[in-house]
């Protein structure tokens, strides 16, 4: 009877040990045809990627930015341009970086994710919050809200959706 109860016991731990882990499911995507797909927790070490990326820009380096990016580097700033490459990039990032602008970057919040796209691969994400701050074509210092959405591929960034507003300057309160 004791070998039964052992047996049984241990036939339980090990039942219980077994990995039935599945991805944590954090959301969904909606497509065109109407069909859903999951988004789930994502890689969490694409975030110091986007540490090291976002202390890059703030240092001006132009070369570990364009070590970070893809070849085939995809960026959506909020004006509602398009740049292709990561040449363009750096030549974009030069010409902003020597100009009076002096934008610096500091990273609020992260939230990895993965999802997979129409042909059913997975992609991973990162969705940020930053606050960028620069001075403006009159000289005033501008600070914007930032959310980043960023599509990494072998641990390099190749796509970023910038959304951007004003920070908030002051608050009403309801009396």
């Amino acid at each position: 009877m004791k070998k039964l109860l052992l047996l049984t016991i241990l036939s339980a731990f090990i039942i219980s040990c077994e990995n039935k882990a599945t991805d944590l499911v954090i959301g969904s995507t909606l497509g065109n045809d109407g069909e859903s797909s999951e988004i789930v927790v994502g890689d969490t070490s694409n975030q110091q990627v986007w540490v090291d990326y976002i202390d890059a820009h703030n240092k001006r380096d132009l070369e570990k930015i364009a070590e970070i990016n893809t070849d085939n580097w995809v960026g959506y700033p909020p004006n509602g341009n398009v740049i292709r490459g990561n040449e363009a990039h750096i030549e974009f990032l030069d010409e902003w970086f020597k100009s009076s602008a002096n934008p610096q970057w500091t990273v609020k919040w992260m939230i990895a994710n993965k999802g997979a796209d129409a042909e059913g691969n997975m992609q991973e994400f990162l969705t940020t919050g930053n606050d960028i701050t620069f001075i403006d074509e009159e000289g005033n210092e501008v600070v914007e809200n930032h959310v980043h959405d960023i599509m990494f591929e072998n641990g390099k960034i190749r796509t970023i959706f910038v959304y951007s507003k004003p920070a908030p300057t002051s608050e009403i309160e309801e009396e």
